[in-house]
């Protein structure tokens, strides 16, 4: 079901005890929404744990649809039976056109997002984790390609074997990549499927179908596996919020391949829905400590761990989730810590 805001909000301000919140240092009493901000970007100007809005957070019972909010809008920071609140006061214009004799409406201003969703969608179009290789080995695959290519590309004709899915006309096509071990434990946790490209289905015979190859990213190889086509656009209205118990993971990968991990970065965290991970739930990450020798006494010593950033968590799977970095204070690896923030 659609979570909005405004469920959550309402649900945070229903008398369940929460913990203290704490104001930035140097926070506005008054802050004028501006295009290209996010509802973290805001929060994080007035509260030291940008995660807490909802708990700050007054719904004006006078205002439509008071989870959105749109550039030129007005936050102004007041308090309300010695508790510190925002309130939204509707901008002068919401952007829209009239036209007679029938009123009709069309949205001009956009909505802002909860958190920058450009730098998440893309890589979502592209890259996936399998819970298990059987899930992986079962899934239909190229068998031949047009006049007996080996490899194929965007606009080629290709062949598939396999149960496919019927009322399915487009699939991704996908390679096997890293498997994900537990560092700590070595349990499997999960595979990363690598994006070669999508196809369309133009025909079928028997337990084989062509396909006409509409965009790749590498060539396509014999034996690449064909997973059905999904809509994985991130619902811009979801809370970042704290995880419901206690999570102490890692960072085990970089999709995208960077060894050093800056803001905006996606990564991949040894922990997933069975952890108790949901979407939006927001994790520190902490800088492994180095371990030294002691000049000294000639020990080696470990250097402790150091807090250096957020993430939050935007996708999960059982075992694994991505994470976007939404601020660092110096550059992260993998193997780096993440924990309730």
């Amino acid at each position: 079901m659609r979570k909005t805001l405004l469920a959550l909000l309402l649900l945070a301000a229903g008398g369940v005890a929460q913990a203290a919140v704490q104001l930035k240092d140097g926070h506005p009493d008054r802050y004028t929404v501006v295009k290209g901000d996010t509802l973290w970007d805001i929060s994080g100007k007035f509260l030291s744990q940008p995660w807490k809005w909802p708990e700050i957070w007054h719904a004006n019972p006078q205002i439509a649809n008071p989870h959105l909010i749109y550039p030129g809008d007005t936050l102004s920071l007041v308090y309300i039976d010695g508790q510190p609140r925002l309130m939204l006061n509707r901008g002068a214009s919401r952007g829209t056109i009239k036209l007679s004799p029938q009123v009709r409406t069309t949205p001009l201003a956009q909505a802002i997002p909860t958190i920058p969703l450009e730098a998440i969608n893309s890589f979502l179009l592209s890259n996936r984790i399998v819970d298990n290789p059987e899930q992986f080995d079962k899934q239909p695959y190229i068998v031949a390609g047009n006049a007996e290519r080996v490899v194929s590309g965007a606009g080629d004709r290709v062949y598939a074997r396999g149960l496919l899915d019927a009322g399915i006309p487009a699939y991704g096509i996908f390679r096997q990549g890293k498997t994900y071990l537990d560092p700590v434990t070595q349990e499997f946790l999960g595979i990363n499927a690598d994006d070669i490209g999508s196809g369309q289905v133009v025909a079928e015979e028997g337990d084989i179908a062509t396909m006409e190859l509409t965009r790749s990213t590498q060539e396509v190889r014999l034996g690449d596996r064909l997973f059905p086509t999904e809509e994985r656009a991130v619902n811009s209205t979801f809370m970042p919020s704290e995880p419901s118990g206690e999570v102490k993971g890692l960072i085990l990968d970089v999709p995208r391949g960077v060894t050093q991990i800056g803001q905006f970065d996606v990564v991949t965290i040894n922990k997933g829905a069975r952890d108790g991970l949901a979407e939006g739930n927001v994790l520190a990450v902490y800088k492994t400590g180095e371990t030294v020798r002691d000049r000294v006494t000639g020990e080696a010593v470990k250097i402790p761990d150091e807090r250096a950033g957020l993430l939050m968590v935007f996708r999960t799977y059982d075992k694994l989730s991505y994470g976007l970095i939404l601020g660092a204070t110096r550059q992260l690896a993998v193997l780096d810590k993440v924990q309730n923030p």
